[in-house]
């Protein structure tokens, strides 16, 4: 429910976009776009990865010249302007990168770059204005804190401060929440609440449905370029703003079929231990992966998960513990002999990882297999062969690309990612390793990763899934674990579940036990 505020119900536009177009050679980003914000509101911008966003919100904050339409902000005119000139007339923008000097306090990262803190520092006045400031807004931050102490949560608290210490009355945040825990995202919510009570404006680009459901006040919605929809918030559903943006809900259950946790373990983990710099280690971590089953492991970034899972994939040595696959000690197993034994994996890094950009889609297909038919004979890679099986994969995986000669560089990130998904389960393999599989994805291709996953586990395989969206691993998981500090904190049954207490053990509270 949206409750109006004082400022809300006396609207005022502040900004006006009309017929906004740009576009790269022959692809077209936006065709004809119209956004309109008023003080007080904060709107939500949704859409698949390639729908425009980013380069409507670019052209906004004067990182892209459009080719054609028109801005005005506050009753004035925008054109021809730079990032500096946006925010010299009042617009910020916080990216999903923070912008941010680590060894750094937070009033030194304020003045950095702030023609009206002066040449000289002037630490006490800057630290006087950031708590009046901080308290205004709700935003709860201590000026002389160092900014590589604080949880990203807070960082990104330290964006928001400095746009509005620089006079911002609207405010363009990108994606948000993707590294938040929950009770952070409830924090943040909090603070944009504030600033619409206040009369500020807000953008919200996500590609969280329930998200903009709860926080914004309107919605558009785009698709290759052009606005697909545009509603209040109050009049939209899930359902209704998946099928505007993919043209299809996915936003329903994903099948599930009962299948128990019967047989011997296909995935056997005992005492691993991994060791590396700080949040990238793992601490004497013990579970068991039965066949039909996915162990989701939820966590913040950074607190063990890359060591789990290049340990379980062969990538990395443990210093101490064992791992079995399919009853067979495999701990100093070789890469190559874990995928003989029905290992896959799909790591967090597509780009530089799953992929080789250069290469075309049928040669990053045969990957996993370029020793065997159809990819090669005696020795001898087999075109021909290559090309099939390519155009099968592409075909039943739904990539979206001119052909296999395609190069995999010239993909978007989903159908990037739809050639790891082809290439690693298209195998068959008994036991499936998963980081991050839809991260940076939108909610159809996501949702593409996700049912495949699904598919796997009704067909009696094993999944190990780790990702930092909870809303993921509770759809996903048959058992949840919570990855903190290099430990597993927790493992507990889908159906025992409790929101608030995973969130707690997510940010390192104490809470729970485990249960392998």
């Amino acid at each position: 429910m949206h409750e109006a505020s004082p400022a809300a119900a006396r609207p005022t536009r502040i900004l006006e976009m009309r017929g906004i177009a740009k576009s790269y050679g022959a692809v077209r980003a936006n065709a004809g776009i119209d956004l309109d914000v008023e003080a007080g509101q904060i709107v939500g911008l949704l859409g698949e990865n390639g729908s425009g966003k980013s380069t409507l919100m670019k052209v906004l904050f004067g990182m892209v010249k459009p080719d054609a339409g028109g801005i005005v902000y506050k009753g004035r005119e925008l054109s021809g302007h730079d990032p500096r000139a946006a925010l010299a007339a009042g617009i910020g923008m916080i990216h999903q990168h923070f912008m941010l000097v680590e060894a750094m306090t937070v009033a030194e990262n304020v003045m950095l770059g702030w023609d009206a803190a002066g040449r000289w520092l002037k630490r006490g006045a800057m630290a006087t204005a950031v708590r009046d400031t901080s308290a205004r807004f709700g935003l709860d931050i201590d000026p002389e804190a160092r900014v590589g102490d604080l949880s990203l949560g807070r960082r990104q608290r330290v964006e928001i401060l400095k746009a509005l210490m620089r006079g911002v009355d609207l405010l363009i945040l990108d994606e948000p929440t993707s590294n938040l825990t929950p009770g952070e995202v409830a924090g943040l919510f909090g603070v944009l609440r504030q600033l619409k009570a206040q009369g500020k404006g807000v953008v919200l680009i996500t590609h969280k449905l329930h998200e903009i459901l709860e926080i914004t006040d309107a919605v558009v919605v785009l698709r290759d370029g052009t606005v697909s929809g545009r509603r209040p918030t109050r009049d939209a559903s899930a359902g209704d703003l998946a099928r505007m943006m993919v043209e299809r809900d996915v936003t329903a259950a994903l099948p599930r079929i009962a299948t128990g946790r019967g047989g011997a373990p296909l995935l056997s983990v005992v005492g691993l231990t991994v060791a590396g710099s700080a949040g990238d280690a793992l601490d004497d971590v013990s579970f068991d992966l039965a066949p039909g089953e996915v162990l989701a492991v939820a966590g913040i970034d950074g607190n063990g998960q890359s060591a789990l899972v290049e340990a379980v994939a062969g990538l990395r040595r443990p210093e101490a513990g064992s791992i079995a696959l399919l009853g067979r000690d495999v701990t100093g197993a070789s890469v190559a002999a874990r995928v003989r034994a029905g290992l896959a994996y799909i790591p967090a890094d597509r780009g530089m990882t799953s992929l080789v950009q250069g290469m075309s889609i049928a040669e990053n297909l045969a990957l996993r297999d370029i020793g065997r038919a159809p990819h090669s004979r005696l020795s001898w890679l087999r075109r021909g062969g290559m090309d099939q099986e390519a155009r099968r994969r592409i075909r039943d995986f739904a990539i979206r690309t001119a052909g296999p000669a395609a190069a995999a560089r010239d993909l978007s990130g989903g159908n990037q990612q739809k050639i790891v998904i082809a290439r690693e389960m298209d195998r068959r393999p008994r036991v499936l390793v998963a980081f991050q599989a839809t991260w940076g994805l939108d909610p159809g291709a996501a949702r593409f990763v996700q049912e495949q996953v699904m598919a796997m586990r009704n067909a009696g395989h094993a999944v190990l899934y780790v990702a930092s969206e909870l809303d993921e691993v509770l759809a996903l998981g048959d058992r949840i674990g919570v990855l903190c500090g290099g430990r597993m904190v927790a493992i507990v049954p889908r159906e025992a579940v409790d929101l608030r207490e995973i969130g707690l053990m997510m940010a390192g509270h104490p809470g729970g036990e485990v249960t392998a």
